[in-house]
């Protein structure tokens, strides 16, 4: 008997679909079994991936992982292992950025298995008792919508060190279109200061919450209380667009802009990859190849809550009836996200810039372009690594 051992994310997102679509490939085949640990959503965003590569043969991770998995030799380039035709089919038919955010010098480091980007979210039975049809569409409307609020309603944003660095990356990018940033130099100076402006508007009217939350906890508080309304930068979970008896209906829109177009989200979303270190890596590569498969994904991973990167999956009919319409509601938000660098030391970057914003937030003690000039040297020093 093969075990292959995996490591997720603890979500029923990260987890169900692959304990599900473990036990379907083990009726197909018999002696490979599949194991799965999971960790926290920090634990995730941050970990180093050389670690996780030394105790398992499957590593679900974000795509800032790649640059250093690859210099490090920890993630095997999966163009050694699956032929090129099932490679073009998974590039032609993901959402967004998915595919190409894990190809890294010619090479493709790990398959597009769940997709996601910043989105916006609201509780349209609270905007109802506001007698409000529709939540706000661009950042203006956000700055107004907040201050129009009855005391008993807030807006939130998920804004722990990780997801402040991601709400400003995405307002950064929808306002400065793609100069925004530049490998090297850093964040444009006049844009970055016009978006960590809007944050700090917006987190000064948001739930107390927000400040230390991530998007599952700020979901999960939206979804059980009648508090917060609206939530303008969110990475989207199709799980809380389901009917839940323990919960109200939370709706997701694409992402207030200043464009016509929803430009500019962060991408986020997970991809499998394949550890240097695994004993059965054919085994593996079998599972991976079933896992981001089209019929997998339109049909037992999508069925057991996960939230597929293959793009038939997005635009099925019954899978946008199961969740309100999230996917056809955010396609354009994902199809038009921003993939962040993938260089080995952007994710320790990415680590220390949520950091200064989060404290530039919280404590508000600097002006805007001192922090902007702080995040661009951090960038330069990062290059070092």
């Amino acid at each position: 008997m093969i075990v292959l051992k995996g490591m997720t994310w603890d979500h029923i997102r990260g987890i169900n679909p692959l304990l599900a679509t473990s036990r379907e490939f083990y009726l197909n085949n018999p002696g490979i079994t599949l194991t799965w640990d999971a960790r926290s959503l920090e634990d995730f965003e941050d970990y180093p991936i050389e670690k996780l590569a030394k105790n398992y043969d499957l590593i679900m991770l974000d795509h800032p992982f790649i640059g250093a998995g690859a210099s490090m030799k920890v993630l095997e380039p999966l163009d050694d292992f699956i032929e090129r035709d099932f490679l073009y089919d998974q590039k032609e038919n993901s959402v967004g950025g998915s595919f190409e955010s894990y190809t890294w010098e010619g090479k493709q480091w790990a398959l597009p298995i769940d997709a996601a980007s910043q989105v916006a979210a609201y509780r349209k039975d609270l905007l109802n008792n506001l007698e409000i049809s529709n939540p706000p569409s661009t950042l203006i409307e956000v700055d107004n919508f907040i201050l129009e609020l009855p005391k008993n309603y807030k807006i939130g944003i998920p804004l722990n060190p990780t997801h402040s660095y991601c709400s400003f990356v995405s307002l950064s990018a929808n306002i400065g279109g793609e100069f925004f940033y530049k490998q090297g130099e850093g964040f444009l100076e006049d844009v970055g200061v016009e978006a960590i402006n809007h944050l700090r508007k917006w987190y000064e009217h948001a739930h107390p919450i927000s400040i230390n939350s991530n998007p599952i906890k700020m979901l999960e508080h939206m979804s059980k209380t009648n508090e917060i309304v609206y939530i303008p930068l969110i990475f989207g979970y199709s799980n809380y667009s389901k009917e839940d008896i323990q919960r109200k209906i939370v709706t997701f829109t694409n992402i207030p802009s200043t464009l016509k177009e929803a430009r500019g989200s962060i991408l986020g979303g997970v991809g499998m990859a394949l550890s240097t270190q695994s004993k059965y890596k054919q085994e593996a590569v079998q599972f991976m190849k079933y896992v981001a498969g089209e019929s997998c994904q339109c049909g037992t991973y999508i069925e057991n809550d996960g939230q597929p990167a293959y793009r038939k999956a997005w635009k099925q009919k019954r899978s946008n009836q199961q969740t309100n319409h999230f996917y056809t509601n955010t396609l354009e938000s994902i199809d038009l996200s921003y993939t962040r660098p993938r260089y080995n030391g952007y994710v320790i970057f990415q680590k220390r810039a949520g950091e200064l914003i989060h404290s530039f937030l919280k404590e508000n003690n600097k002006d805007a372009k001192s922090l902007i000039r702080e995040l661009n040297q951090l960038h330069v020093d990062s290059l070092v690594i």
